[in-house]
């Protein structure tokens, strides 16, 4: 009974139910991908426990009053990778697509799932290794390790047997993305998501880099890559990995030049900031703007520099994309102004002021993915590497923005962001904009790109506003979450679900929603925004777009 009441967690039930929606929904074809994925998260599931009933993983530093978060973290990934190959699955029953394009999105699934079981297997290591004070040897926590090992063991046997009959078109993917994935983990399982994510996402540049490489060099195809990019898409990859390697070649510039600066020599601290700071635009310029466009046009063949294609993209309908833009500086600029004076002289809570970013998010996103939707691809791109380049300032305090956008960015966090880095505005514009971006190229499901906007940008925010005005009835004595709020947040999706079809139906989508379906989606999701302890923003939307796959 102890056993079992040590199961019984809010979060760990949603998740679970996510979980079994997915392989219910599986058709018999994914069978052993259900069962892997299934394996999975009883492992998970039987670490989460332990973790939260010992001290085994004390040297890991959670929030407070944070859960592991280790079920979530592991099967949030997979179970999106299993929903897209359903969706894709139709997709070449209808003939929409090649088989090629299923081989290269399930490669993309065991490599997912190689690196989430990675992380599993260290964990179980760490029980192990622990001092013996802190091993846990009470006998439902030694079951729980027993389950955990068993299930990792019947996956990996369940892994190489499916891996086996899969052709050698992959295998070259898999076995780059699995070493890089691996190395990806940093300790938290929202790092995990995140990570684990832009390198599934990044890792193509690797692949499409070797498999031009051997068509240049060797003349019988050895490798073949069975997906395309688009120019947008490829170019946003070149652009985000130039910039997660950037501080690392600024770091090595910088210990250069303080090398060769003598110490007798040197100025004031003034005139060392401005050099610091010449050093790191001369650096971001070389990078950004020479070596990134040569490795993004020598992958795609663009017959023009990557940068002049964005130009001649923007300006092909200067008049609505310009138009689009015009309109969006101006709400950002009214709402930061608005919102950062509010943050300074008034005591309403910052978990408040966050959700009306969300609001903002909505009035932007909404009318640019109905009416522009290529145009927002390549906009949230753009957000994202403004976004990273503003970190990279304030994080090494770059003189002279570094301090003004250290001091605008404090204003607006709380106990979800670290001490170093500040991650909440990156969790929100990646979970509007991975489902739009995952969404490229063949969709069935006219909402699913919209996950990120209806689950962010309208049901958490009322969610959180109902809650704290109006809340009474608590999911938890420990927790702030309402039921009143949950209920606004499922009924607010629901209700905007209702307008948005028309719509799209009016714009020429295919509406082929199944309303059952949908509130299934839009609850699981909905109770998970009341349960989890994790950064929702990161989670929801994909948890959300999971189910609207199916």
């Amino acid at each position: 009974m102890a056993a079992m009441a040590s199961l019984v967690n809010g979060e760990r039930a949603v998740v679970v139910l996510f979980v079994a929606r997915v392989v219910y929904s599986l058709p018999f074809s994914l069978l052993c991908h259900g069962l892997s994925l299934s394996l999975l998260a009883l492992a998970a599931l039987s670490l989460d426990v332990l973790a939260d009933s010992s001290n085994s993983f004390s040297l890991f530093k959670t929030r407070p009053g944070a859960s592991s978060g280790i079920l979530l973290g592991a099967v949030t990934l997979p179970a999106l990778m299993l929903s897209k190959l359903t969706q894709m699955l139709r997709a070449i029953a209808m003939k929409e697509v090649e088989v090629d394009e299923l081989e290269h999105l399930t490669m993309q699934y065991w490599a997912t799932s190689a690196c989430c079981l990675g992380v599993l297997i260290l964990l179980y290591v760490i029980t192990w290794k622990v001092p013996r004070n802190m091993r846990p040897n009470s006998l439902h926590n030694t079951w729980h390790a027993k389950v955990s090992l068993s299930c990792i063991a019947l996956y990996i046997v369940l892994c190489c047997v499916s891996l086996g009959t899969i052709s050698l078109t992959g295998r070259l993917q898999y076995g780059a993305k699995v070493i890089v994935d691996d190395l990806s983990w940093v300790g938290s399982w929202e790092a995990l998501l995140v990570t684990s994510g832009l390198v599934l996402y990044l890792g193509d540049m690797l692949a499409f880099t070797i498999a031009k490489a051997s068509r240049l060099f060797i003349t019988a195809e050895v490798v073949r890559y069975g997906s395309t990019r688009s120019e947008i898409g490829i170019i946003i990859q070149g652009m985000l990995l130039g910039l997660l390697l950037f501080p690392s070649v600024f770091k090595f510039v910088l210990q250069i030049w303080e090398c060769l600066l003598s110490k007798a020599n040197s100025e004031s601290r003034t005139y060392n900031e401005i050099w610091k700071s010449l050093i790191f635009l001369s650096s971001f310029g070389f990078v950004m703007v020479g070596i990134i466009p040569s490795w993004v046009q020598f992958v795609q063949d663009f017959k023009m520099h990557p940068l002049l294609w964005v130009f001649s993209f923007v300006f092909s309908e200067p008049l609505k994309r310009l138009s689009l833009c015009m309109y969006w500086v101006i709400v950002i600029c009214a709402s930061v102004v608005r919102f950062y004076n509010i943050s300074k002289n008034s005591k309403i809570e910052r978990i408040l002021l966050r959700k009306y970013y969300h609001l903002m998010a909505v009035s932007m996103f909404l009318p640019a993915l109905i009416f522009q939707p290529k145009f927002l691809d390549l906009a949230f791109g753009a957000a994202l590497g403004v976004f990273m380049a503003l970190e990279i300032v304030r994080v090494w305090r770059i003189w002279p923005l570094g301090q003004p956008v250290h001091h605008f960015m404090n204003a607006f966090t709380d106990h979800r962001d670290s001490d170093i880095l500040i991650v909440s505005h990156f969790s929100l514009l990646l979970g509007c904009a991975l489902p739009i971006w995952m969404s490229s190229g063949y969709n069935d499901r006219p909402l699913a790109p919209f996950a990120g906007i209806l689950s962010l940008g309208i049901g958490d925010t009322m969610a959180s506003m109902v809650g704290y005005k109006y809340g009474v009835l608590r999911w938890s004595k420990t927790g702030k979450k309402t039921i009143e709020g949950t209920a606004a947040g499922i009924t607010s999706v629901l209700a905007t679900c209702s307008v948005l079809l028309p719509v799209l139906a009016s714009t020429g989508y295919i509406v082929t929603e199944d309303w059952s379906s949908l509130v299934v989606a839009v609850t699981v999701s909905g109770l998970l925004e009341a349960y989890t302890t994790q950064l929702d923003n990161a989670f929801i939307p994909l948890v959300f777009y999971s189910l609207l796959c199916l």
